[in-house]
């Protein structure tokens, strides 16, 4: 499976043929290298010279990553194109705000105000917390805090609705 990205590079996935020593080694010795020297690697792997405002630790980590790219194949075609939609966003002077989660962490507290009240439940391990009573899934409070049937992350502003995806409204 060979996939060319934007950039025209080569990004199969593959196994790495060699010794994986032989690859922690060669990455290990770039921090041995001198500025010029990896100044040269960089162009050798990218195909033109590096900014002279590019630090050494930057050449370091971006060579390094090369190496593991070519051994071990690149990013999925799907975070391809989610970098390039960012890009272009960015290149056209909207804001990049990131998607927020739909997953929170265990100590979150989501907070949501409906009708004048403010409500207030906190993510536990398994379900959530809401006036000191479990519940499986934010619908469920999300019906207790309505009356009516909801997504509970729509409700909560962890996801999006649909029109607000297709219209780009936030």
């Amino acid at each position: 499976m060979t996939q060319t990205s934007s950039a025209g590079r080569n990004t199969r996935r593959r196994n790495f043929g060699g010794n994986p020593d032989d690859l922690a080694r060669e990455i290990a010795s770039l921090s041995k290298l001198g500025i010029d020297e990896l100044r040269e690697r960089w162009k050798a792997m990218f195909g033109k010279a590096p900014s002279r405002d590019i630090s050494r630790s930057f050449l370091i980590r971006a060579i390094a990553y090369r190496l593991q790219e070519k051994a071990f194949g690149g990013l999925k075609p799907s975070t391809q194109r989610l970098l390039a939609e960012f890009a272009h966003d960015g290149a056209n002077g909207s804001a990049l705000a990131a998607a927020p989660s739909r997953i929170v962490q265990p100590g979150a507290v989501l907070v949501r105000e409906w009708r004048g009240i403010s409500h207030q439940v906190s993510v536990l391990e398994r379900g959530f917390c809401f006036r000191s009573k479990r519940y499986r899934s934010l619908s469920e409070v999300a019906r207790e805090i309505t009356g009516t049937r909801w997504s509970g992350p729509l409700f909560f502003g962890l996801k999006r609705s649909q029109q607000e995806s297709r219209d780009g409204a936030r």
